[in-house]
């Protein structure tokens, strides 16, 4: 970078008699040319030296915000001094504001700053049937209706609706589950734009103002049981943005897919094919000590792959047959569960990984392996890596603590009348929240004591995972979006 005679006489203007003085040779004219070396590397330091100050602001306020299922990196985790232990619904305590949301939808609030985000599918003929629990039948629910598939903003300290968007209007493509709706992958921003993901009805991406900026169209993707091919489940990994560029993971009964896409334009930067079946999972991106990579569950593939190119850097199999869980990360490994079907596994893997990785038959850990158990792991929520410890809760309400570098196994305890647990877990100021799909909120002391501090009833149910941002915590049930905080 240098600077011109013009921009440095605006700054110094007595430097015009020296560019203009003929005499002006020989020793001056060495000290003038070696001040003009100096002030261009000085000015040069500085710019660089702003560009990482402002990139470290940056990567600062992407970990302070929700911008994405389960928040910064799907960790679950922001910290925060002020959250609340109890609240009350029923006499409003601790509730900061509770909004009404029409349809049924199980995507998870995202915050920026001051804006919340959210979305729904609305049914044309008013089935918004959910039925919950722990059961195990396949069927659909059959609502053939033209269905409003929409995007919301909120302030997230007043609860008032900002503005509203019609993404889209039709019949779906595909059917749903009685446990699952039409609007379950949560929406991902970078705090320019926010990307809403419908499945088979479409991608789109919104500036701030709810201006459509573009959309795409992944064709018919129908997430159903590989066991029957016939039956339609609903479409459910959310995208994530990381250094503008959108990431979806698109595995159905077809030709899945995971792909890279321009966040301004939405046009793609690489489309990588998947020997997958249908999965529910989100992707995640790992950027630490050099290592740059995607990476996905699966049942028949979990890999990472290269963030810039898309190849494939390593992969696994053997994981539960219904993948639904993210990948996440601590202690510098990355942690991928599953359940459903043969295998229930734990995996605790190098982000050094290469190429096929699965265990032997008997085996718990390799060159890249860590760690691992072979079944226990949990179905529908999503691990928390808080701390020392990995946290584990099941479906059932059982909750498993282990040492997250090694695997030991610290308590086995249950959540007391816990039935049926969809959402994940997010952890804040040592504390862990879990609600369960009847609606009450448990909040869990963190660390090798187990301890429940509280059970707060919302009194609707809870599918959603919570958000957490500035002191307040956000839930998102069947009917409502409700803030607690206690100020």
């Amino acid at each position: 970078m240098a600077y011109s005679q013009n921009f440095l006489s605006t700054l110094f203007p007595w430097l015009d008699t020296y560019y203009t003085d003929k005499s002006f040779q020989g020793y001056h004219y060495i000290c003038f040319k070696t001040f003009t070396m100096i002030f261009n590397k000085f000015c040069l330091i500085i710019t660089i030296t702003l560009g990482f100050y402002m990139h470290a602001i940056g990567q600062s306020g992407y970990m302070t915000q929700w911008p994405q299922f389960r928040g910064p990196f799907a960790s679950g985790i922001v910290e925060s001094q002020d959250l609340p232990v109890t609240w009350d619904i029923n006499t409003g305590e601790n509730i900061r504001w509770k909004v009404k949301i029409p349809g049924l939808g199980h995507s998870c609030p995202v915050i920026w700053e001051d804006k919340l985000f959210v979305t729904t599918a609305i049914s044309g003929s008013g089935n918004d049937s959910l039925k919950v629990g722990l059961y195990g039948n396949i069927d659909e629910v059959g609502d053939r209706s033209e269905h409003e598939f929409k995007l919301f903003c909120f302030d997230k300290i007043t609860g008032e609706l900002l503005w509203e968007r019609l993404v889209c209007k039709g019949i779906p493509k595909t059917e749903r589950h009685t446990k699952s709706s039409h609007a379950n992958p949560t929406p991902a921003t970078d705090g320019r734009y926010i990307v809403a993901f419908f499945g088979s009805e479409g991608l789109y991406c919104y500036d701030f103002e709810g201006v459509l900026i573009w959309k795409r169209d992944f064709g018919r993707m129908n997430a159903g049981p590989y066991t029957d091919p016939d039956v339609e489940w609903g479409f459910a990994s959310s995208p994530i943005i990381h250094e503008n560029r959108v990431i979806v993971q698109c595995d159905f009964l077809g030709d899945a897919f995971i792909a890279s896409l321009d966040l301004e334009t939405g046009k793609d930067i690489w489309r990588t094919p998947r020997d997958e079946i249908s999965t529910w999972s989100t992707p995640n991106f790992y950027n630490q000590n050099g290592y740059r990579q995607v990476v996905v569950n699966g049942f028949q593939h979990i890999g990472g792959y290269n963030f810039d190119t898309g190849e494939e850097i390593w992969r696994l199999s053997n994981g539960g047959d219904a993948p639904v869980p993210v990948p996440v990360f601590g202690h510098g490994l990355i942690y991928i569960h599953g359940s459903h079907g043969r295998y229930s596994p734990i995996f605790a893997i190098k982000p050094e990984a290469k190429g096929d990785i699965t265990l032997d038959k008997e085996g718990t850990s390799n060159e890249y392996i860590v760690w691992s158990i072979k079944r226990g792991a949990a179905y529908m929520p999503t691990i928390l890596i808080y701390g020392d410890y990995l946290y584990n809760l099941r479906m059932n309400g059982n909750l498993t603590c282990v040492d997250a570098r090694t695997g030991e196994l610290i308590y086995r305890e249950r959540l007391p009348e816990a039935r049926g647990i969809t959402a994940s877990g997010v952890a804040s100021n040592g504390k862990l929240y879990y609600a369960t799909e009847q609606g009450d909120v448990f909040v869990v002391k963190a660390g090798a004591e187990f301890e429940v501090l509280s059970k707060n009833p919302l009194e609707d149910l809870i599918m959603a995972t919570p958000a957490i941002s500035e002191g307040m915590l956000y839930f998102r049930t069947q009917h409502y979006l409700v803030a607690v905080a206690d100020f």
